[in-house]
């Protein structure tokens, strides 16, 4: 009778120190005492989806495998849980709990991939643990499994034949079950209900098209497809109120919502019902001693960067002889471009076109030596390779261009530096000779042969990092032309304020002039006026004593008249001797 294994809790299997995958003695220890055959139930998934939960109650336990309640990832490696199988007698259910994918503090994708394929390796059912849906970073994360493709058909203990059929390589590889967590959509598709396996099958489904883009979407889908045939799907409600998740472990069964309980009920019972003991090539069943050989087998090979699996003779010859044609090429590649390509090119076409002629050369090298390479894998290989050989001329080019035209740049601009230091151009107007003899070297350079792609880049680069130096002679210059400005200001001041002084000196003295000649007309004015009036004066005078003289001629002639009158009378009364006449004559 086998011996009872008893494992109270689990046991680190194989841990990553420093990017080395290292297995526990212990944990392989008990591995080799298990001589009944192995059911192997392997988990993988982002870091904090609640792997270790499930895997916990798939040992019938409540805790176990360490379940955390933070950001912080608590599963480090692959952690080994034995026990009893609940359903299959005289087996042992064998519990590998893996580190979380996408660990941010882990930061470590090589690690991520080497605890993938250990579970893909080891396991009979793999679980794939996903949170809130299966979407499209799920598959391809699942992904994975393309670039193993080779390897899963193959892989088998160093001692054991390869897969020679469907049957055998279906027996190897393990059923796939997707476990999606805190699932808030409605299994609904086409406006019925769906069950979670055929959301699973509908998410796996390729599209119709032969285009790029649905060729990338169908490829992962048609690699799952192939590499389990047996799939299954089961989602899961989220388990209780989200701030109690913590105490997740010691929560009553009361306490946790009923769908999320009788789900986790229906995916147990799944798996030890249909899980099936891990089975190698040719059907040969894996008890705890094959299962610890295994474990050393694959970690040995991970860490030698190879994986185990059988090759035949043609195909180890055909690797052989075309990485060998590899090599040719690439050596062909190197002496064509070493003796025809002069850094830096003068145009990256003209590089360009150097290496699809030296490119050409190497794949009719490459052709010419090459065996048996059906899936094209090594002409790829060499085309990846011819392209990362371009990048790298490409990259050497630019550093080429970029030294030669740095020194160019140095030896064309140093007299202007050096003018710049001496203060040629510290003066008024030093700013526009500056960049006028800027300009002269510039074109220079422009001149220089040979100068590469970074030409006017590295010329661009070396301005703008003496962008500084013209700043500060064009504020010189701002700084001296205003002073040479208000010094010209003020001369120009000085000579204006002394001829506006003359100026006005000459308006002051012909105004004195125009009313000294005033002041004399005035008083010519006033003497002609007095010569005037005394004319007049006399004038008048004469004028009076004319009429005077007229008025006293009259007079005259009047009385001369009044006494000739008289005397007439009076003769004329002496005449009549009348002596009452000459009474009253007298």
């Amino acid at each position: 009778m086998a011996p009872v294994v008893h494992m109270p809790e689990p046991l680190c299997l194989i841990e990553n120190i420093n990017g080395r995958l290292l297995v526990n003695p212990k944990a392989l220890k008990i591995l080799s005492a298990i001589q009944q055959p192995v059911v192997v139930v392997a988990i993988v998934g982002l870091y904090r989806t609640g792997k270790s939960y499930l895997m916990n109650k798939l040992a019938g336990k409540n805790k176990g495998f360490s379940v955390g309640s933070t950001v912080q990832s608590h599963t480090k490696g692959i952690w080994m849980w034995c026990v009893p199988h609940p359903e299959k007698p005289n087996h042992i259910l064998v519990l590998l709990d893996t580190e979380g994918l996408g660990d941010v503090e882990k930061g470590d994708k090589k690690s991520d991939t080497q605890i993938f394929v250990l579970a893909l390796l080891l396991s009979s059912a793999f679980v794939y643990n996903t949170m809130n849906t299966i979407d499209q970073r799920a598959v391809d994360l699942l992904h994975y499994v393309t670039e193993l493709s080779n390897l899963l058909r193959t892989v088998t203990s160093p001692d054991l034949d390869g897969v020679d059929n469907a049957a055998d390589f279906m027996s190897i590889c393990p059923d796939l079950v997707w476990t999606v967590r805190d699932f808030y959509l409605d299994l609904e598709a086409n406006g019925r209900l769906i069950t979670a396996d055929e959301y699973l099958e509908n998410s796996l489904r390729p599209k119709q098209g032969t285009d790029q883009h649905l060729q990338n979407f169908n490829l992962p889908r048609l690699c799952i497809q192939k590499f389990f045939p047996i799939k299954k799907c089961f989602i899961f409600d989220l388990p209780t109120h989200r701030k109690k998740l913590a105490q997740l472990e010691t929560l009553h069964i009361d306490d946790l919502d009923p769908e999320f309980v009788q789900q986790v009920a229906d995916f147990c019972s799944y798996i030890f019902s249909h899980s099936k003991t891990k089975t190698l090539s040719g059907g040969i069943k894996v008890n705890g001693s094959h299962l610890e050989s295994l474990v050393r087998t694959y970690v040995n090979a991970i860490n030698s960067g190879d994986l185990p699996c059988t090759e035949n003779e043609v195909l180890a010859l055909a690797q052989i002889k075309n990485l060998a044609a590899v090599q040719k090429a690439i050596a062909h590649y190197d002496q064509q471009m070493g003796q025809k390509v002069q850094l830096p090119t003068e145009t990256l076409q003209e590089l360009l076109d150097l290496h699809r002629v030296s490119e050409k050369g190497a794949m009719e090298v490459f052709m010419k030596n090459s065996f048996k390479d059906i899936d094209q894998g090594f002409q790829e290989k060499l085309e990846t390779l011819l392209e990362a050989k371009q990048n790298d001329f490409c990259k050497r080019n630019l550093e080429a261009s970029l030294n030669r035209c740095s020194a160019l740049l140095q030896d064309i601009f140093y007299p202007l530096e050096e003018d710049v230091k001496q203060g040629i151009y510290s003066k008024p107007g030093g700013h526009r000779l500056f960049l006028q003899k800027r300009e002269e070297l510039k074109a220079k350079y422009y001149q220089a042969p040979r100068k590469g792609i970074q030409a006017e880049e590295a010329l661009q680069k070396y301005l703008q990092s003496k962008e500084s130096v013209s700043v500060t002679i064009w504020q010189t210059d701002l700084v001296l032309t205003a002073r040479e400005k208000e010094m010209e200001e003020a001369r120009v001041k000085a000579v204006f304020m002394k001829a506006e002084e003359q100026r006005l000196g000459a308006i002051l003295m012909q105004h004195q002039q125009m009313m000294d000649l005033r002041e004399r007309l005035h008083r010519e004015q006033v003497r002609q006026m007095e010569i005037n009036r005394v004319y007049q004066q006399a004038l008048q005078q004469r004028a009076q004593e004319r009429r005077l003289k007229e008025e006293a001629e009259k007079l005259k002639e009047r009385f001369q008249a009044e006494s000739r009158k008289l005397q007439d009378e009076i003769q004329h009364l002496q005449r009549n001797d009348s002596p009452d006449n000459t009474c009253i004559l007298l």
